[in-house]
């Protein structure tokens, strides 16, 4: 005799099937609500700031929050998006879409002639992800449930692909050393090497929509179904809210960090790439929490690969048409190995398919000691 199937919480069962949302929360989610009214109190409040000309270290701090609650939002219509299409058209999607608010970042502060901090903010990007992220949710889940376990293949071809980004960059730093054979050649080589890169990534697009062996298949993280029209211009109203919420963020960075006594290494590593996706990483720790591991582990670890990958190369290529200076794959000895040593602790941690608070916690030490190498750089000047 057939049983009826367990009932549904009220979190988790999505609008739009079934019983129809009778408010806004109801379509929207509480926690999608919440950022959306941060994200337009904070663009208002940025606009008010910029316009009573007070101080730059308050617009730059609106602005910061006003990004993490649009990356948040960014990251929710596009799952919403992708719960129609499948794990692997949403990791495509993800792929494409997730790192607006670090892409318009890295544009605007480009043309402003900050290479250093747009470099050391996509490593950032991929330590942030890969270690406090990851830590923190590793740290969490297990506390509450004690050791977590996961497929260990999707997650360990994230981790040979962060290997070869890793290598597309130790490659160009040696390469083009003093003495080395392309000495003096840091644009042309890393031109190269990121055409390389996005071949790769166009090459793994249909891979994970096929569902090849080993792809990863992320599965949409929703707490409401939306509408797709609703869906759709959300993603369209975030993206622009990026676009010019970026541009007042980049103006404001430079003399706020010069009142602030902040090293451009600092800002970029740390504070830019912790506002362009530290809200919406939030998601996976919670995850973690809730011993979703596997959809955890793939939210995390794939923001990491986007930027590696997808956005890093991309950056090269646009950064030849704006600004002064051109971006380059050339990193310092210490980002480079800091960037190494992530990548290896990360694959040591996950390989097994398994992992525990104690683990979590390392990845977290790593971060603080990779933070603290930069604090005292030299400071920013206006």
């Amino acid at each position: 005799m057939p049983t009826e199937p367990p009932a549904r919480s009220a979190v988790d069962a999505p609008a739009g099937h079934g019983d129809q949302p009778t408010g806004i929360v109801d379509l929207l989610g509480r926690t999608a609500l919440v950022l959306l009214v941060v994200a337009v109190v904070g663009a208002v409040v940025t606009f008010a700031l910029r316009t009573a000309a007070v101080s730059e270290v308050a617009v730059f701090v609106a602005a910061a929050a006003t990004l993490a609650a649009l990356a948040f939002l960014v990251g929710e219509a596009t799952d919403q998006i992708g719960s129609r299409l499948g794990p692997g058209a949403t990791g495509v999607l993800q792929s494409a879409l997730g790192n607006l608010p670090e892409l318009f970042i890295s544009i605007f502060a480009l043309a402003d002639g900050l290479v250093v901090l747009v470099q050391t903010a996509l490593v950032g990007s991929i330590l942030g992800n890969s270690l406090l992220v990851l830590g923190l949710a590793f740290f969490a889940g297990g506390r509450r449930h004690g050791v977590q376990r996961f497929d260990a293949a999707p997650v360990r071809t994230i981790a040979i692909v962060l290997v070869l980004a890793v290598a597309a960059l130790l490659v160009p730093t040696l390469a083009t050393a003093q003495g080395a054979p392309d000495e003096g050649h840091a644009v042309e080589l890393s031109v190269f090497v990121s055409i390389v890169l996005l071949v790769i990534f166009a090459a793994s697009i249909p891979y994970s929509i096929g569902g090849g062996p080993g792809a990863s298949r992320m599965e949409a993280s929703v707490e409401r179904v939306w509408p797709m029209p609703l869906a759709i211009g959300v993603l369209a109203a975030s993206g622009v809210g990026a676009a010019v919420i970026s541009d007042w963020f980049v103006e404001a960075l430079r003399p706020a960090m010069a009142t602030l006594g902040l090293s451009e290494e600092f800002v970029g590593l740390v504070i830019v790439a912790l506002a362009g996706n530290a809200v919406e990483n939030v998601v996976g720790i919670q995850m973690a929490v809730r011993n979703r591991t596997d959809l955890a582990i793939s939210l995390i670890q794939n923001s990491s690969l986007q930027v590696a990958v997808a956005l890093t190369p991309a950056l090269v290529l646009i950064s030849l048409f704006i600004g002064p200076t051109p971006l380059t794959l050339v990193l310092t000895p210490l980002l480079l190995a800091a960037l190494a040593l992530t990548v290896v602790l990360g694959a040591l941690v996950v390989f097994d398919g398994e992992t525990n608070w104690l683990e979590g916690l390392m990845l977290l030490g790593l971060y603080a000691i990779v933070a603290a190498s930069v604090w005292f750089g030299p400071k920013i000047t206006v």
